[in-house]
């Protein structure tokens, strides 16, 4: 009895289905990429509306911007009183790891959906590009 139950509900719901116009494949890889830019797009405009917003001590978020499926990350240090030339050469490789932690535990879902996330830090005295990193699912298999 309780087999013959599980079959008519099983058949119910997928005429329900059916009948719904529920669909169960992949979407085409033109209609995910353009998915994926709309998501990245949206996804700038929300988290922008707070801007700018101090991160830390030394650190400044100034804009979130969306390039096709890439969500852009600008933020702007006080690196005061080391140079530019200092920040790059020292603080790279931490800062590349340390931001790639923390994409790969706080936005996973982005790049499970292959959107890249980039990070530009600029210093805020000379407006010079500090760093750039992206990030990317592949990135968090290599952490």
């Amino acid at each position: 009895m309780i087999k013959q139950l599980f079959i008519i509900l099983l058949l119910s719901s997928c005429i329900f289905a059916a009948n719904n116009g529920i669909q169960n494949r992949e979407l085409p890889q033109s209609e995910m990429k353009s998915q994926n830019e709309h998501i990245a797009k949206l996804a700038a405009s929300e988290l922008s509306k707070t801007l700018p917003q101090q991160i830390d001590k030394f650190t400044k978020l100034i804009d979130i911007k969306a390039d096709k499926a890439t969500i852009i990350y600008i933020y702007e240090i006080n690196i005061a009183p080391k140079s530019d030339a200092t920040v790059k050469s020292e603080d790279h490789t931490r800062m590349k790891e340390a931001v790639t932690l923390g994409t790969c535990r706080s936005s996973r879902r982005f790049l499970e959906a292959d959107i890249l996330i980039r990070y530009i830090y600029t210093s805020a005295t000379t407006q010079a590009q500090l760093f750039k990193f992206d990030v990317n699912q592949q990135s968090c298999f290599q952490l």
